[in-house]
């Protein structure tokens, strides 16, 4: 049985969002640059399409369609504004979280509203003084009765500052087996944001710092068991936050490459295009070369995803493939531009600093060089994709069409 979009499906889904992202987001963008703060109403207008829900299951309202599809969605947003792309896979990470430990309560509760694009889902784990340590956290929650209390603080969460409904992970107790995962939304006494501080880039986007202040949270509102928070956070990072930013990446090298093309076309040297000298024509061919097996590393991974086959691996090296390949030829494509690039009537100096935020999440260059080492020595610790198969495979897609209606919200 099919089980998988077809390629025409899947590109009649890339020319949809690619519509959108063109017509709604590009004349979006200065305003975006200028100010550096948070582009609450795009956030809003790009959810509304229903594409948060591309990986949550029909009987919720969501699409059903994959992590193909998604990384096209992703990419495809991405390649207008890495901003944007940005705010769509944060959203995606946070879905994760419910997706693979939620309840059938908790599932009926928010995925049917994160899929209609009326509940944008973040998940919270970073914080200041542990980084990527997970195990150093030390954010609480206290039993108190039919409530948790939760304190401490959050750092780096994506779309923490449009986030409706917020998946944190604290410590309940000791040691691995002592983070526990709880579902906070936004309006809850106790919580609080700091204020949005400016990037370097992807303007637009919130990456800020939550405030957990004798915040009291249901026990109806925890994720999995007591001791499950580890698994939360894994499983979430793994599974859709390397490919997530994975596509945010591509997006971002697709852009690049076109732009510097552009250039290399319309502007004369020596009375013939600049694309026609040979050492222009090199760099050009050192970014496409990049650009084409980042492409492929990147929908393998996810392919395999689809398939609810074992990806781990796979999903590690094509992060570090294009987040790597992206800034690298953002950085050719600095040096084509010469002194043109560094203004911004060209977005090419956009690109360079959006590529950059890309490398730390989910795990830096190094992290995911570290895992694939692991994994050739036989010592990695099993497969989060094998583990959730059942929850990340991808069903029949005979609906696909139903999918690609027009728009709502334009």
């Amino acid at each position: 049985m099919e089980r998988y979009f077809t390629k025409q499906r899947h590109e009649d889904l890339r020319q949809r969002v690619r519509e959108f992202a063109e017509r709604e987001v590009r004349p979006r963008i200065p305003e975006m640059e200028a100010s550096r703060g948070v582009a609450h109403d795009v956030s809003r207008l790009i959810a509304q399409q229903g594409w948060i829900g591309v990986t949550i299951d029909r009987a919720y309202g969501g699409m059903g369609a994959g992590h193909l599809a998604k990384t096209i969605i992703i990419e495809e947003l991405a390649r207008v504004s890495g901003a944007m792309g940005a705010m769509v896979q944060a959203s995606q990470l946070g879905t994760a979280k419910i997706i693979h430990y939620g309840n059938d309560v908790q599932k009926a509760a928010w995925l049917p509203r994160i899929a209609a694009g009326d509940c944008l889902p973040t998940i919270a784990t970073t914080e200041e003084e542990s980084g990527g340590h997970v195990l150093g956290m030390t954010s609480t929650a206290v039993r108190d009765g039919d409530d948790y209390i939760l304190n401490g603080h959050k750092v780096f969460v994506g779309n923490s500052h449009v986030g409706d409904v917020h998946g944190v992970i604290v410590r309940t107790g000791e040691g691995s087996k002592g983070l526990s995962a709880f579902l906070v939304e936004a309006d809850r006494p106790g919580f609080s944001l700091a204020e949005q501080q400016p990037a370097m880039g992807l303007h637009g986007f919130s990456f800020g710092k939550m405030i957990f202040e004798d915040c009291r949270v249901p026990a109806a509102n925890l994720l999995g068991t007591e001791g499950q928070g580890l698994a939360v956070a894994y499983s979430s990072s793994v599974l859709y936050g390397r490919p997530n930013l994975t596509a945010v990446s591509l997006g971002i090298h697709q852009a690049v490459l076109e732009e510097t093309t552009a250039l290399c076309i319309e502007r004369e040297r020596y009375g013939a295009a600049l694309g026609e000298l040979n050492n222009i024509k090199i760099k050009l061919g050192r970014m496409k070369h990049r650009l084409m097996t980042a492409r492929l590393a990147a929908y393998h991974a996810v392919h395999l995803m689809d398939q609810g086959q074992p990806c781990d691996a796979e999903l590690m090296n094509a992060k570090y493939l294009n987040v790597e390949s992206a800034i690298d030829s953002a950085g050719d494509a600095m040096e084509i531009h010469a002194a043109s690039g560094l203004f911004t009537d060209r977005p090419v100096e956009r690109y360079l600093r959006d590529a950059h935020h890309i490398y730390a999440p989910a795990g830096t260059s190094d992290i995911q060089l570290l895992r694939l080492g692991e994994v050739a020595l036989g010592t990695a610790k099993g497969q989060w994709s094998e583990r959730l198969a059942d929850l990340v495979r991808t069903g029949p897609t005979d609906h696909l069409e139903e999918d690609l209606r027009e728009p709502a919200g334009v």
